[in-house]
């Protein structure tokens, strides 16, 4: 068996040209279309773990992938996830022409729409900040069926880590544990000034906000930001979890991301070679566009269908509606 040294090594490549801010990447590729018919278990199980055979590796379908899960055979799987996945509970991706919170900003009063999550910008004129932030007031979106998806894999103890680029906490809402997830681009769930660094009470920051005022310290008067990470901000020290993480995972489900912030992107070629990887997207982009592994698994369109055919092909149905119902009580519960 390979050494934990030798697992590590692979992550910490996939990241080293990036620094612990990140650069944005612009990497789009055309939609990948195509199907066979899916391979046996037995043999989807001997290309990804080995068979002694040929080196030659069979393609994965994603009913391979049930099978795989139902067998216990991926049983430390990580998720990345982005802003596709809460756009089915009504909350623009960023940058969707036309629908994307990007294209919102596109005539007000800022530079250009990315400006609003520059810290230097933020520190010269919060207001567009804070007028975006009054959409995500907590209770405004509830999760959806994406999110109790992955709430259930938490349940069944197949859940290491949940990667999410998402700031609108809506993992959390869901019922996922903190110690399950890498907020990697931070979130509303804590506030800190700006100026003398002292956590401020999100309550104070949100009565702020939904009041049109710019937050404040009590203490020094200075502009409070909640801990979301700006472009240039260093990402929070819980990232660093992949080192760990993605070299032991069996597993890695990528969802509803566009692959092109960085360092978070590059966490897709983290995992071992031998791993599956399934992403499911509107379209095929970033790295498992145009340098596909023969163990991974694209399912192109919506994201809502994509997830419950693989619900359907674990038999989960059932418990995933019952999921839903459950915690949209408790939810609807306490808006009373």
């Amino acid at each position: 068996m390979a050494s934990m040294a030798q697992w590590v090594w692979p992550a910490v490549r996939a990241l080293r040209l990036w620094g612990p801010g990140g650069e944005r990447a612009w990497a789009r590729r055309p939609r990948i279309a195509g199907r066979r018919t899916p391979v046996p278990f037995s043999a989807g199980v001997s290309s990804i773990f080995g068979s002694g055979g040929s080196s030659e590796k069979e393609k994965l379908f994603l009913q391979d992938i049930a099978e795989l899960i139902q067998a216990r055979a991926c049983q430390r799987v990580v998720v990345m996830v982005g802003a596709g996945i809460s756009t089915p509970s009504g909350i623009p991706d960023f940058r969707s022409p036309g629908t994307g919170f990007y294209s919102s900003f596109q005539h007000a009063d800022v530079p250009y729409p990315e400006a609003i999550f520059e810290l230097s910008f933020f520190l010269h004129n919060p207001r567009p900040f804070c007028t975006w932030a009054k959409e995500m007031y907590p209770g405004n979106y509830r999760p959806n069926i994406i999110h109790y998806f992955l709430r259930l894999l938490h349940d069944k103890g197949l859940l290491l880590r949940l990667y999410t680029q998402n700031i609108d906490g809506l993992e959390r809402v869901s019922g996922i544990p903190g110690s399950k997830l890498v907020e990697a681009h931070g979130s509303f769930a804590s506030a800190t000034c700006t100026v003398c660094r002292r956590a401020s009470p999100m309550e104070d920051f949100w009565a702020a906000v939904m009041g049109d005022r710019v937050p404040s310290c009590a203490v020094c008067t200075g502009v409070v930001k909640p801990d979301v990470v700006f472009f240039g901000e260093a990402l929070p020290q819980r990232f660093l979890l992949h080192v760990v993480d993605f070299p032991t995972a069996d597993l890695l489900l990528i969802l509803g991301t566009s692959l092109q912030v960085e360092p978070f992107a590059s966490l897709s070629e983290a995992v071992r070679s031998s791993v599956p990887r399934v992403f499911m997207n509107q379209e095929a982009v970033g790295p498992l566009s145009w340098r596909p592994r023969s163990r991974d698994v694209l399912q192109l369109g919506d994201l809502v269908d994509s997830v419950e055919r693989l619900v359907e092909l674990l038999g989960w149905s059932e418990e995933l509606k019952d999921l839903v119902q459950r915690e949209t009580g408790k939810l609807s519960g306490q808006d009373r």
